[in-house]
């Protein structure tokens, strides 16, 4: 789920900075840059692990801030296709179930990889409702019979295994009715033997 990525940047120190130690200086200043923000093909950075080295504090012609060349280590989140990870409910519809780690809010459960067959169907508590149902069925001695699983519970945890990971462009436009961007979508399956809510396999 998280891994370290070597990187190399060029950084620009601000003057106010000059009073702490380098070190810390440029820490401050990549943390500022990279914490919570998404590297296309890297994934999501939760921290700065370490500084490997900085090189340079060139002063351009008009500027009064030293320029440096660092090569730093990054905590990444970026879990790889095949890992199992177990997340919570946030929300749901008639397009996805979409799934929370806390830290990371942008997964996916499209409707093709819930259980086979589920339905959105009306909650028979409240008619004004609708939720996902996994209608499991087996064959005992040629007869059918067959359970229903709900997946409503907001806050539940949710076992998935990780389908994809996307990067999509930042669109030039959005409209204001749209959902916010997501620089970095994992989408997720429920569709196997001891995947989705916990409380279905207790």
């Amino acid at each position: 789920m998280f891994s370290l990525s070597l990187i190399e940047h060029t950084l620009r120190l601000p003057p106010h900075l000059l009073g702490l130690s380098l070190e810390k200086a440029v820490r401050h200043e990549l943390e500022g840059l990279f914490l919570d923000k998404v590297i296309a093909k890297l994934g999501l950075c939760v921290s700065v692990y370490d500084i490997r080295s900085i090189n340079g504090g060139f002063i351009f012609p008009g500027d009064g801030a030293p320029t440096y060349t660092v090569r730093c280590r990054l905590i990444m989140f970026r879990p790889f296709v095949g890992e199992i990870i177990d997340a919570k409910l946030k929300d749901y519809d008639e397009n996805s179930l979409r799934l929370s780690l806390g830290f990371f809010d942008d997964i996916c459960i499209p409707p093709h990889l819930l259980p086979t067959p589920s339905h959105f169907w009306p909650d028979p508590e409240n008619r004004n409702r609708r939720r996902w149902v996994w209608e499991y069925q087996t064959d005992d001695e040629n007869q059918t019979s067959g359970s229903m699983f709900a997946i409503d519970e907001i806050g539940a945890t949710i076992r998935f295994k990780v389908q994809s990971i996307s990067y999509p462009s930042i669109p030039l436009e959005q409209p204001n009715s749209s959902k916010p961007f997501a620089p970095m979508v994992v989408t997720g399956s429920i569709d196997n033997d001891g995947l989705g809510p916990l409380s279905w396999w207790e």
